[in-house]
């Protein structure tokens, strides 16, 4: 291609896709990209690794660019950088930073001040998976908006700074789990602006969040408030039954037991080989027994929340079970080693592609939906009964 068109492919290429990548950099295309992103997360399925591979030569060749405008003096522009995801995924996709804060200090839910707690460190580092799959929010109606909606705020407002009010555009690279605001204040090279522009985002975001997770709060309250309602009537109840029927109860236990004695004695008088087998879940225990699980996921977070839940429910049971967690392109070394691969969510996708490897070594493959999956992690017992039936 060089030889022909005296020029190297990778420069054609961009030349060719510049009007797409310039309509990318206004605020309609940072919007719709912020969208595709959050929307995929939502429904289950990893949106930076489904939106960003395809923008990403263009969003690393315009940091490149602005830091060479800095280092000559100059301000900056481009908006459509590789540390926008700093802002858009503020805290993880769906822009989630100050989500746990706001549960910790204004929800009365049990559930969601419960996750708040175990989530605002991670997801500080921008790793929300306990915070997604936990309150949940993936496929929860009441966080749709704001999830989609935080991010593209965000990133307008970012885009805003860059163009009206002198920060500069996102210039050195910075690892994505790095500290939000952290970041953003080292990748516009320490503009005290930039902080200014972190504190609009998280009240913004703040305000976009409080009213979708207070209604949703208000769910979760009820439904525990009947739950304990029924607890207590439950309690209550078995009481009073217990109080007026204990006499009778004892009486109506001993005839049982004396007439019971002659079929014990009875059945003790057969043949071994005459007695009925025992009711057990024999065969399911030894569809598990000695299982090697490994549960994979975009970053092994996600994965984590099910291989522990796995490692609960077979200690509950008494299951030979050993599960794992990893992350999808890490496995490849490791998947022999194992009985069934589990793909979160978020890797679904990677299904058929997994497929062929996973049949020529003879292990078996499973893809929860996000629903699905969600409850698993939630309910160790459930997991294990979950692989018992999906085991040929």
């Amino acid at each position: 291609m060089r030889n022909l068109m005296g020029v190297p492919f990778s420069e054609l290429l961009i030349k060719l896709l510049s009007p797409l990548f310039t309509a990318a950099e206004t605020y309609p295309g940072l919007i719709l990209i912020q969208a595709a992103t959050a929307f995929f997360w939502f429904i289950g399925v990893h949106g930076p690794s489904i939106v960003q591979p395809g923008i990403d030569p263009i969003r690393l060749a315009n940091q490149a660019e602005n830091l060479q405008v800095l280092l000559a003096g100059g301000h900056p522009a481009h908006s459509l950088t590789f540390n926008m995801s700093l802002v858009g995924e503020f805290g993880g996709t769906g822009a989630t930073f100050i989500v746990p804060l706001l549960l910790i200090l204004f929800m009365k839910s049990k559930q969601l001040k419960a996750v708040g707690k175990a989530s605002i460190v991670p997801v500080a580092f921008a790793v929300n998976e306990p915070l997604l799959f936990g309150a949940p929010m993936i496929l929860n109606p009441y966080m749709l908006i704001p999830f989609v909606a935080a991010g593209c705020v965000n990133v307008s407002v970012a885009k805003f700074f860059i163009d009206n009010v002198g920060m500069n555009g996102f210039s050195f690279v910075v690892p994505w789990a790095t500290p939000a605001p952290i970041g953003i204040f080292i990748t516009t090279n320490f503009q005290l602006i930039a902080l200014v522009f972190v504190a609009i985002i998280i009240l913004l975001d703040a305000i976009i969040y409080l009213p979708f997770l207070k209604a949703y709060d208000k769910l979760l309250c009820d439904q525990e408030a009947e739950r304990a309602a029924e607890l207590g009537l439950e309690s209550d109840g078995a009481a009073a039954i217990a109080a007026s029927t204990s006499a009778p109860a004892v009486e109506q236990t001993a005839a049982v037991t004396t007439a019971a004695e002659p079929t014990a004695a009875a059945a003790d008088s057969k043949p071994v080989a005459d007695q009925p087998e025992p009711a057990a879940d024999a065969s399911a225990k030894k569809d598990v027994d000695g299982l090697k699980v490994l549960v994979l996921c975009a970053g092994a977070g996600t994965s984590a929340m099910l291989a522990n839940a796995i490692k609960e429910g077979a200690a509950q049971t008494g299951e030979n079970i050993a599960s794992s967690a990893g992350a999808y392109g890490q496995h490849t070394a490791i998947m022999d080693q194992y009985d069934v691969i589990v793909l979160a969510p978020q890797v679904r996708s990677y299904y058929n592609d997994m497929k062929a490897d996973t049949d020529r070594l003879g292990i078996k493959l499973l893809a929860p939906r996000g629903k699905e999956y969600i409850d698993l992690t939630r309910d160790p017992a459930g997991a294990i009964k979950w692989l018992r039936e999906n085991l040929d």
